[in-house]
């Protein structure tokens, strides 16, 4: 006779992951800042992450929830920490210098290509953005309105690549308005 009880057991156990949720994280958010949620397929994740589908799927629920992951970890790991840099920021050259220095590719993409599909997406975006005007309003006191203008404007430069130098000709005019 045999034991199922134990064979239960470990199947309710589950096998332990082979992979760091967090690298795993950390990688999606570099692969959908380079490429957009559009331009990853869930195959480009197997074979870029290095991990199996099916943990994919058991780990992340779909790649949507993968990407709500990394934009979260985006957010947290990146955003934030400028947010904190712009409350040292003393002029408004130097905020925008910040701004379009910073790694801000998933939010841009975000902003641009799954915001006006996904609400949730949105709503991360739009508390992303926030943080960063209030955080520029904040250091220049300045109306926020007028910080969210200073931010679109970075925004820009970096969508544009700053192919022209447009954020150096940015930068100077701004400089007789610190």
């Amino acid at each position: 006779m045999t034991d199922r009880s134990s064979k239960v057991y470990r199947r309710g156990m589950g096998r332990r992951r082979a992979f760091d949720e967090d690298e795993v994280v950390r990688a999606a958010v570099g692969l959908f800042g380079g490429r957009a949620y559009d331009g990853v397929s869930v195959d480009d994740l197997v074979t870029h992450l290095g991990v199996h589908r099916n943990s994919l799927y058991k780990t992340f629920g779909s790649k949507r929830g993968l990407y709500l992951v990394a934009l979260r970890r985006h957010l947290a790991d990146d955003v934030r920490p400028l947010a904190e840099a712009l409350a040292a920021a003393t002029d408004a050259t130097t905020a925008l210098r910040l701004v379009t220095s910073a790694d801000l590719g998933l939010l841009l993409l975000a902003a641009v290509e799954r915001a006006p599909a996904d609400e949730e997406v949105a709503a991360e975006v739009a508390a992303g953005l926030a943080a960063v005007d209030q955080a520029i309003a904040d250091a220049l006191g300045i109306p926020t309105a007028l910080a969210a203008a200073l931010t679109a404007a970075a925004l820009g430069l970096l969508l544009r690549g700053d192919p022209d130098g447009v954020g150096t000709a940015l930068t100077q005019r701004l400089d007789p308005l610190d």
